[in-house]
């Protein structure tokens, strides 16, 4: 069997955004949860927007201007030092529990894991660093080498060229629906992590290769899918 090769996304997927929460809470109370949500959902939209339009600005730009909409929307007032701050909870976001351990196992596994994210190379290698999970990586692959924003295929194909990988052997692991789609549609094999079992799939004719509620299943389960197809074959 083929080593295989695993595309971790960052945001929402290795690291929690939802953690910001807690200085969100210090500044606007009960009205955090409705900002943290909006924040994120402007932040991948104008990531969105600017792929199209070919307008590329570093991924933390986008953040800045996705928190300006969101609390200009909301009618909060912040001055400059809480701002500061705001963007600066992005850069000390939390992994989710199962991160650690599930990094060690699928190395165990055998498999070869970079992180591969919108975020610059520089920001996300910090972010994984203070999570303690950096060194337990292979590489971190970034969108910023291409100028676009996932899920431009151009991105999934430097992933490959990047990491002298073929994309039959390699899987997006990603908690973001548009960036297993995408994926998908560049011709990865996919693993969509629903950490949320409320959330809907987006029926754009594409499904992932696996559903995964935790990235401590992916180990086994992308085996059995391997071994599955591998008999089928035979």
């Amino acid at each position: 069997m083929k080593t295989q090769t695993l595309a971790l996304d960052v945001y929402g997927t290795l690291m929690d955004t939802t953690s910001v929460k807690m200085i969100l809470r210090d500044m606007f109370d009960e009205k955090a949860d409705q900002l943290s949500e909006l924040w994120r959902s402007k932040q991948l939209e104008y990531s969105f927007r600017r792929g199209l339009m070919n307008q590329y600005v570093d991924f933390s730009i986008v953040t800045q201007q996705a928190l300006e909409y969101a609390v200009q929307q909301m009618g909060l007032n912040t001055d400059e030092d809480q701002r500061r701050k705001l963007i600066g909870s992005y850069e000390r976001l939390s992994s989710f529990a199962d991160v650690k351990v599930s990094i060690v196992k699928l190395k165990n596994h055998g498999f070869k894991l970079y992180a591969y994210s919108n975020g610059s190379k520089s920001a996300v290698s910090d972010l994984l660093k203070q999570a303690e999970i950096l060194e337990s990586l292979d590489g971190v692959v970034s969108m910023e080498d291409v100028k676009s924003f996932k899920p431009n295929p151009t991105g999934y194909k430097y992933f490959n060229e990047k990491t002298s990988t073929e994309k039959s052997d390699t899987w997006m692991v990603s908690g973001n629906s548009f960036d297993v789609i995408g994926a998908a549609n560049y011709g990865m094999k996919t693993v969509w992590l629903k950490r949320d079992q409320n959330s809907v799939w987006d029926p754009m004719g594409f499904e992932p290769t696996i559903v995964c509620a935790s990235l401590f299943e992916i180990a086994e389960e992308i085996e059995s899918y391997l071994k599955e197809n591998e008999h089928g074959k035979n």
